[in-house]
């Protein structure tokens, strides 16, 4: 038995010189004004530690140190026997100033080495400006202090607060704005279940991506809490005026402490009390846009730069060409309408097609907007694509910017003939080859009758006439119908609105929830701002009925009532997707509801 614990020892003892040495610090990470705490260095393994140096933490007053500790132990696992000594030197401070610090690193000489510390960062909170809760004589709630947490107080309406803040108080249409839905409390949360979400009317959304958790500390009306942000988007307001976000509620579980005696000692036990919660409501003031607005403005609110180029640079009559132009900046270029531009009526146009891609920095949205104009020459010959302008709202000068868009002259050869192209032709060719001459008595006549002594003569002058009248008339209702730019929206809506219907049904199709909520609302919106001539930045459910009653009557008003509860829902699934109804339902209520209005005749 000797024999096996002096070979234990043995072993110990080698295994011991063999251990690493190491130095560290031991620290808070975050403290409370007006808090003593402790910083120890740790030397672990160490033979001889010497000229241990230590500096100063700003922020905090060293109150005493170093305090120095020595502690060994030995273990023993699977057979296999270690032992490790520290040396401990521990400095107390007290927490002066809140702010952000660094515990900057300590070094000691060990051995003949220098062993250094790593630094570390320190938190120094405000302190709680109230001592104790009114008339009760107790201490408030302290996030840092279960015994402040017990399960014999109830949780007031300070210790746990639903915040909705909003980054600017006054805003144009149309301005982003951020919003913040933030958790603040000051106990332990098990559960967090939304009742009620927050209603955003008269806003469009772009919800942002956010993982909530309770790893940040804030100071709130002097009182310390810890904060989780539960959602943050972008909103757009759509319409002048005030606008409110209406509160939400929430049924929440806190964690509380129950203290239980246990004779010689006690124990804290933790239990969930169930409480509602509501959050405030937030106000934003929003101005309109400056009047008149200038031609060429169709809602693009921010800042932008555009630029444009024709893809290649050989042209012929039957061959499809691009224009493409490209927005970029930041504001609402997730939601802008295609610039108009301006064709030759020798061209034949295709709808444009465009692809947007966002992302959102600080509180605003920015991205780039690539459109494609796809034409179709039908003439040989020199053309103009004319001279553009983009407008655009800057919110931050509050004055209207335009950007000139370049023309373009461009040279038409011609292309590929049609099968009619070339029977004519071959037609022509032949009537212009010489023809064989008889021979013969033609039964020549001096007697001549004058033409204009003839009836089918005048007659022919009647008919021509009347077709060049006829002609004029048709020319001139093409020519006002082409300046009717309200005309041919309204005439195009439903054309344009199912090519966005499609786009819709493709993303549905592949499952991707989010983008197809954005991109049925979008066609939504687009259709009846095209049906009813109303620009995207002034869409509003009110004016929208009005303007459907106005035009259908009765028949407007019943496909009103509808409509808007379609498009409360595309907006509720947006932001609360477990609330919406599926989404293929909904899809076909869209397409429904788009049927309805194409079927009605307008009031005389």
């Amino acid at each position: 038995m000797r024999i096996i614990i002096t070979t234990v020892l043995i072993l110990a003892s080698i295994l011991g010189a063999v251990a690493q040495t190491s130095f560290s610090v031991q620290a808070p990470d975050r403290v409370q004004q007006g808090q003593k705490f402790a910083v120890t260095y740790r030397l672990t393994n160490g033979s001889d530690p010497a000229d241990l140096k230590v500096s100063p933490i700003s922020g905090c007053k060293q109150l005493y140190g170093p305090a120095q500790s020595t502690r060994q132990s030995y273990q023993m696992i699977n057979g296999v026997t270690s032992s490790s000594m520290s040396v401990d030197f521990t400095y107390y401070y007290l927490a002066e100033t809140p702010g952000q610090y660094t515990i900057n690193e300590a070094s000691i000489r060990d051995g003949g080495k220098r062993y250094t510390t790593r630094p570390v960062k320190l938190t120094i909170v405000p302190g709680q400006s109230g001592a104790s809760q009114p008339g009760s004589g107790r201490p408030d709630v302290n996030i840092d202090d279960i015994d402040t947490q017990s399960s014999d107080r109830s949780v007031s309406s300070n210790d746990v607060i639903v915040r909705i803040i909003l980054s600017k108080p006054k805003v144009y249409e149309q301005e982003p704005i951020e919003c913040t839905i933030k958790l603040y409390t000051k106990y332990n949360i098990s559960s967090f279940r939304p009742t009620i979400q927050p209603s955003f009317d008269g806003f469009l959304i772009e919800e942002l991506d956010v993982t909530p958790s309770l790893n940040e500390v804030e100071t709130y009306n002097g009182q310390n809490y810890r904060t989780a942000v539960l959602k943050k988007c972008i909103i757009f307001p759509q319409k002048s005026g005030k606008l409110t976000i209406n509160s939400g509620n929430y049924d929440i579980s806190v964690v509380q402490f129950e203290q239980i005696d246990m004779g010689l000692f006690s124990m804290r036990n933790p239990t969930e009390r169930e409480i509602k919660v509501s959050s405030n409501t937030a106000s934003v003031d929003v101005m309109p846009l400056p009047q008149p607005q200038p031609a060429g403005f169709t809602g693009a609110v921010g800042k932008f730069n555009v630029e444009s180029r024709l893809v290649g640079n050989s042209f012929r009559t039957n061959d499809p060409a691009t224009l493409l132009t490209v927005i970029t900046g930041s504001g609402n270029i997730k939601y802008l309408k295609e610039p108009v531009i301006d064709f030759p009526s020798e061209f034949e146009q295709y709808t444009p097609k465009a692809e947007t891609e966002t992302r959102v920095s600080g509180g605003n949205v920015s991205g780039t907007m690539t459109i494609e104009y796809t034409f179709v020459p039908t003439k040989v010959g020199d053309f103009k694509i004319g001279n553009n302008k983009f407008v655009y709202f800057d919110p931050s000068t509050g004055h209207y910017q335009t950007i000139d868009m370049p023309g373009y002259d461009i040279r038409v050869a011609q292309g590929l003939s049609t099968q009619s192209e070339a029977a004519r032709q071959d037609i022509e060719a032949k009537n212009t080859d010489i023809l064989h001459i008889h021979n013969g008595d033609k039964q020549l006549t001096k007697s001549h009758t004058l033409l204009a002594d003839t009836v089918w003569y005048w007659l022919l002058y009647v008919i021509a006439l009347a077709a060049l009248i006829v002609a004029i008339a048709v020319y001139g209702r093409h020519v006002r119908a082409m300046a009717d730019v309200t005309g041919q929206r309204t005439a195009k809506a439903s054309k344009v609105a199912r090519m966005r219907l499609k786009t819709a049904r493709k993303l549905l199709d592949e499952k991707k929830a989010d983008k197809f909520h954005e991109e049925l609302l979008r066609a939504m919106w687009g259709y009846l701002s095209d049906k009813l001539a109303i620009p995207a930045s002034q869409l509003t459910r009110d004016n929208v009925t009005a303007a459907l009653e106005t035009r259908f009557g009765e028949s407007g008003s019943e496909a009103a009532s509808r409509l808007v509860p379609v498009i409360d829902t595309c907006e509720m699934a947006r932001y609360a997707p477990s609330a919406a109804v599926q989404p293929e339902e909904l899809y076909e209520q869209a397409v429904g509801c788009i049927n309805d209005i194409e079927r009605l005749k307008a009031v005389k």
